[in-house]
């Protein structure tokens, strides 16, 4: 009876399988039918704005496949690269552009480089929209003499090496000195000297590589000045980033009263979340002013600006920096720095610099504005190029947080969908999409990585930050990712 009753549910989940079978393969079917008629885009970038524009279009229309394109093997751009390791809460999006990735209308294809491994002509031949959202890939110049030191950093380049971005896996900072100088006041400036200043306990709970780590544990760095053109009222950062600094364990604000005159006066006519931000640095002021005895140092420089970097004695290493000092011209954020013709010294065995990332021309049929270092766009669709839309940084510029993304990655995913439905994007003729772009990868020897492949490379990270007590350890080499991938 026990083996009739076996054989009976044995029958039973084979039945149920081949009808799970069934079904897919029919939904396969009627996808892959639906494919050659269905209008089809791609988007440039695996990013927030990528993802973001992605996830828009395929609610907008039942009937649209969108390809995501990226030049390393892995996703998510700056939520993986960009956002500090102590602010997990910010990756949680990750999460929602999984969502999208695994959509049966949307294709991730990773190492794919746009602009070397393909052309933006041929992408525009293979689908009926191209959008670029690649974000800002290069670093603003200080443009003063001595940028070339040893010891001197952007801070994408600093971010990038804490964070595993495998082109900065060989930076290597040497941080045997005891002040370092961050050039810029925004949230990034912020996260850097946070980082440098940051328990190691602590830092051992996230996922900044350990290679970050082990550079940290033999850190001398036990003062870091966070240095800006303008003044208290036109700093850049949020009020959260300034309170993680208060709040670190041993460490004391170290601020100038000097700074400050006047300020106090002008709080009543401040917008709320200026007025909160202006009042706790107030606030942390008079702290410093009451002696508390700390380890480690941190505080801003208003009204400075970099004129050269020092060289130590060899000429090779930068020993400090001169600063321009400043006074403001208007009010509010409008107000200009003004060189006053006075100068100041600081010593620094470290300097990075935080001014700002830039976006670059990413095809020579792609128009680009080398001032503003955006593409030329009205809303999102690129000037003078029929089919061409971008989203993010590169339509904008880089700023603004995830959120800002997202709603400038909608409006573009917008007025690509009414561009479609008006007429201006013509979906009459059936475009290859994908299948045109793969053929032309496979003859030119350029392999793509799928996002199934790239959820092998995250097993793996995961598995590998486990042994050593991380969310995860994250590969730094590109070929290891390939490897890992492709097994």
């Amino acid at each position: 009876m026990r083996n009739i009753k076996t054989a009976f549910l044995s029958i039973h989940r084979l039945l149920q399988a081949s009808r799970r079978h069934r079904a897919r393969s029919l939904s396969a079917c009627r996808l892959f039918s639906s494919y050659g008629s269905s209008p089809k885009v791609c988007i440039v970038g695996g990013g927030p704005a990528g993802f973001y524009t992605a996830q828009h279009l395929l609610k907008a229309r039942g009937d649209m496949f969108v390809d995501i394109y990226e030049r390393l093997p892995v996703p998510f751009g700056l939520v993986r690269f960009g956002v500090a390791p102590d602010h997990p809460e910010v990756k949680n999006v990750i999460n929602t552009f999984t969502q999208t990735a695994q959509h049966e209308r949307c294709s991730f294809l990773g190492n794919v480089s746009i602009g070397t491994d393909v052309s933006v002509e041929e992408l525009k031949k293979a689908y009926h929209a191209v959008v670029l959202s690649y974000g800002a890939e290069g670093n603003r110049s200080m443009g003063v003499s001595g940028e070339n030191l040893a010891g001197v950093f952007s801070a994408r380049d600093f971010v990038g090496w804490y964070n595993g971005l495998p082109i900065n896996k060989e930076l290597l900072p040497d941080l045997n000195c005891e002040t370092a100088v961050v050039l810029g006041q925004g949230n990034v400036a912020l996260d850097v000297a946070r980082i440098l200043l940051s328990p190691l306990d602590f830092l051992k709970r996230t996922d900044i590589t350990q290679q970050a780590l082990e550079s940290l544990k033999a850190s001398k760095v036990r003062r870091i000045l966070i240095v800006g053109r303008r003044g208290p009222l036109q700093i850049a950062c949020t009020i959260k980033e300034v309170r993680e600094m208060i709040n670190l364990p041993e460490t004391k604000a170290d601020m100038l009263p000097g700074d400050f005159e006047g300020i106090a006066e002008a709080l009543k006519d401040l917008p709320r979340p200026r007025k909160r931000l202006t009042e706790l640095m107030l606030k942390t002021l008079k702290v410093d002013e009451g002696g508390q005895k700390a380890s480690n140092l941190w505080g801003f420089r208003f009204l400075r600006s970099p004129v050269k970097l020092l060289p130590d004695a060899d000429g090779k290493r930068v020993a400090g920096i001169r600063l321009a000092v400043n006074k403001l011209e208007g009010s509010g954020e409008e107000a200009r720095a003004v060189p006053t013709g006075q100068t100041q010294d600081l010593e620094c065995g470290l300097l990075i610099s935080s001014i700002g990332y830039k976006s670059l021309p990413i095809d020579p049929s792609v128009p680009f504005d080398p001032h503003t270092s955006v593409v030329p766009n009205d809303m999102g669709r690129v000037s003078q190029t029929a089919g061409l839309y971008c989203s993010g940084w590169v339509k904008r510029g880089p700023t603004g947080v995830i959120a800002t993304t997202m709603n400038d990655s909608f409006e573009t995913a917008r007025i690509l969908v009414k561009d479609m439905e008006s007429g201006p994007l013509d979906l009459s003729v059936n475009k290859a999409g994908s299948q045109e772009i793969t053929m032309l990868l496979q003859t030119r020897g350029v392999k793509p990585v799928s996002f199934s492949e790239w959820e092998k490379i995250n097993s793996e990270e995961v598995r590998r930050g486990e042994a050593l007590g991380k969310p995860r350890e994250k590969v730094l080499d590109v070929e290891e990712m390939l490897k890992i991938a492709w097994t």
